[in-house]
This record gives structure tokens, C-alpha cells and sequence, in this order.
């Protein structure tokens, strides 16, 4: 007879000793259920890309196993890779301008129908050519990474007509292809009515139905569609029009919603399907009802709230008693939250909106990743997730929150492999 022996587990990396937040449910921990999964003087292993293994170093010793690499990690901490899940950080020029104007008193729809906002950036952007417009966008984007951003959301809007709306969404990929980071790029063309429509905003909406969408899809430009309902944009009708052709296209949809005024978008998100509604301040109860029904992720974006100096907050004890998944990002654009930190969104969501250190943490982590449609696939330390990965010299991940401007991560890993310094 065979004599058995015991499996010998072959990884690629392993770190010994280390602190983990894995966002995972097995590993929750006081904070329950918005914990960070706090695992100490634990062990992760990965190989092919993924996490492999995680558990406790007493777990390990009853294991056969061998590594490629094994790091002593002596106490760092390791989270998810962050993912920043609403940006709109491809553009061309700047609109300081209106910041002075808002200074002074201008509202942001005095602004827009002035001619100015998402217009103004409007002009710039297709001005730009395409090695400019990514000269001028990639710095923005290294600035997440070298913070710990694994995982970039990119909208386009900016060109809104079809030239430059895939213009944007071909630099949002260069930009993955340069940096390493997972992109994942949105069409927004239902951002604003540009000029040659003035007054024609129905031949608009068919024209991104009939025309843009389904050039954008056949190009493989664009992993979702997203829109601003609201009234200095676009109708729940004119909204539902272009998302219904969006999914007919095999592509899933979010939603700009209830930011200035009630739209009932948190309700229209959940009608369609949406993965997040974001913004809310002016979200109705129906509205957030029918958000947790259906799943949708409320993305907070602190960013704009601080920049428009608004007084109406999101309903965060209401989105709690919900249950529905909190999503931070920064909203990175060039009017009204020109911010490329996450560690400072993190900190505005806790300072302004009142979240806890574990719920902004998660808010870049494992509800960012449902708000993108990755949650099967990042957003955890739990075997089978790729592995992004940030690894930061703590006292714990609190600090992320609480310090800013101090922390950058020691190392960080994409799918794997450590990233480019």
C-alpha cells in the first residue's frame, strides 16, 4: 500500500506576519457588518495572480508548503488594492475660473448656463488631440496609483460628440496600459447638451442612442454607460431611453442622481438595473427604498459636496438602516472636485458625511468594487480575488482615514506582480 502524504502547497509570494484587512464576512470583526475583517500576525499567499491562501501563522505550521518569495512582513498591514469607482479625470484644460466665480458667490447652475461647466471643458477637450489630452490626464491617474488605487473608473463625457468621446475613452485605456491599473471606462455622453444641439436636446438623446452608443460598443471602448439625470441635464425619460439602449448593448449602467434636486434617480437607477446611484444628496425615501431592493451601491462623493459648498447631505443614517452598500470616490473633474486623492476623499467622507474609519475603508474597497460590477473579482483578501494589493507601515488602517497627506503604501501589487515605482 501507498504510504499518503500531505498535499505540499506551492505559492508564488507569501508574506508572513502580517496585519490584514481582508473585507471579507468570515474575518469580521467588532465593527460588524461594516467591518474591515482584521486578521493579525497573520499570512497571505498568492500565485497565478490571485490570493491563494489566508489564514493564521498557527494554521500555516500545520501546512506543507513552499513559496517562490516569502516576505517577513513584521507587522505591515495589507488591504485590498483601493479602488476608485467615479472619476472624470480624462479632460483637457482647467476651470480655475470658476472656482474664483463660485468664490464670489456663483451657484453651479449659474455657471453652467452661463456657458461655462462641463461646456467649458467641452471646448478644451476637443481642442486637445489625443497625445496632449493623455499628456495632460496621466498625471492625475499616477497620483491615485501612488496612493494605493489598483482599479480606476474613467468616465468620457467631455467630448459629447463621437469623435471625441471615443478620444477620451482610448486615452482612459492608454492610461491602463501605461500605469498597469485595471481601467474600466464609461461612456457618459449624456453629460451635457453641446452647442450644435442647442435647443434640439431630443435629436440629442437619439443621436447617442442611434449613433454613439452602438459605435462605442462595437469599438470595445467602453465597459458601462452612465448619465446625469438632473434638471440642467437630462430627463428621466430621456435617461431610461439611453440606458434601456445601453443594456440592449450588453453593457450595464450608473447613474449620476439626485445631486442638486430630487429627480427620483435613485429610483430610476434601481428601475434600470444600475450598479450605483451616485451623488443622492437630494435622494427621496422612494428613492432609497427601491435602491435597496434592487442593490444598488450609493457612491458618496465627498469631493463635490466640499467644492459647491453644499449644505444638503446624503441620507447617511438612512443608507445605513438600509443596508445599502456605501461606495467613496473623489469624483476627480476639472469644475467641481478637481481632487486626485482618494486617501482625502476617505478623510471628507468620515469629517463631512460621518462615516466611520471601517465604512470609508470600505467604501474604496469591497463596496467601490459592487459599484464597478467587480465584486466576484477584487475588492477582498479572500482566496480566489486577484491580487491587488496595498501594503502600508500602520498602526492600523484608521490612519488612511485620519492623517492626511502622510501615508503613501510601501508596496504596492497589481494581479500578482509589484507595481511599477
Amino acid at each position: 500500500m501507498k504510504a499518503v502524504t500531505a498535499k505540499t502547497h506551492a505559492w508564488d509570494r507569501v508574506w508572513l506576519g502580517a496585519n490584514l484587512a481582508t473585507g471579507a464576512p468570515a474575518y469580521n470583526d467588532r465593527h460588524a457588518p461594516a467591518g474591515l475583517g482584521e486578521l493579525r500576525d497573520a499570512v497571505l499567499a498568492i500565485k497565478d495572480g490571485r490570493v491563494a491562501w489566508v489564514g493564521s501563522r498557527q494554521q500555516l505550521d500545520s501546512m506543507q508548503w513552499a513559496a517562490t518569495n516569502v516576505t517577513l512582513a513584521e507587522g505591515l498591514w495589507i488591504t485590498p488594492g483601493l479602488i476608485e469607482c467615479h472619476t472624470h479625470l480624462v479632460y483637457g484644460g482647467d476651470r480655475s475660473n470658476e472656482f474664483a466665480a463660485r468664490l464670489r458667490g456663483a451657484t453651479y447652475e449659474e455657471i453652467s448656463r452661463a456657458g461655462g461647466g462641463i461646456v467649458a471643458t467641452m471646448r478644451a477637450t476637443r481642442a486637445a488631440s489625443e497625445d496632449r489630452l493623455l499628456d495632460q490626464s496621466l498625471p492625475r491617474a499616477m497620483a491615485l496609483a501612488a496612493e494605493g488605487v489598483t482599479t480606476l473608473e474613467i468616465k468620457s463625457g467631455y467630448g459629447l460628440d463621437l469623435d471625441n468621446e471615443m478620444k477620451m475613452l482610448r486615452v482612459a485605456q492608454r492610461i491602463g496600459e501605461l500605469t498597469g491599473l485595471t481601467v474600466i471606462k464609461t461612456f457618459l455622453g449624456a453629460h451635457a447638451l453641446p452647442p450644435e444641439f442647442a435647443g434640439r436636446q431630443e435629436d440629442y438623446v437619439r443621436h447617442v442612442c442611434n449613433d454613439m452608443l452602438p459605435a462605442v460598443a462595437a469599438a470595445k471602448l467602453a465597459d458601462a454607460v452612465d448619465a446625469f439625470c438632473e434638471r440642467i441635464a437630462f430627463t428621466q425619460e430621456q435617461t431610461r431611453r439611453i440606458f434601456d439602449r445601453a443594456r440592449e448593448l450588453g453593457l450595464p449602467v450608473r447613474l449620476h442622481a439626485d445631486q442638486l434636486s430630487d429627480g427620483s434617480g435613485g429610483e430610476l437607477a434601481a428601475d434600470c438595473g444600475a450598479l450605483s446611484a451616485d451623488h443622492l444628496e437630494h435622494a427621496s425615501e422612494r428613492s432609497l427604498q427601491r435602491m435597496a431592493e434592487r442593490g444598488v451601491v450609493a457612491g458618496l462623493l465627498p469631493g463635490a459636496f466640499y467644492y459647491l459648498r453644499e449644505t444638503q447631505l446624503p441620507p447617511i443614517a438612512r443608507l445605513r438602516e438600509l443596508n445599502i452598500p456605501l461606495a467613496v470616490s473623489t469624483d476627480c473633474n476639472p469644475g467641481t472636485s478637481p481632487i486626485a486623492s482618494l486617501l482625502t476623499a476617505m478623510n471628507m467622507a468620515c469629517v463631512m458625511f460621518r462615516l466611520t474609519a471601517a465604512e470609508s475603508l470600505r467604501g474604496v474597497t469591497v463596496n467601490a468594487a459592487r459599484a464597478l460590477g467587480l465584486a466576484k473579482d477584487r475588492g477582498t483578501l479572500e482566496v480566489g480575488a486577484r491580487a491587488d494589493l496595498a501594503i502600508w507601515r500602520l498602526r492600523h488602517p484608521e490612519q488612511l482615514c485620519a492623517e492626511v497627506g502622510v501615508h503613501r503604501p510601501v508596496e504596492i501589487v497589481l494581479a500578482g506582480k509589484r507595481a511599477r515605482s
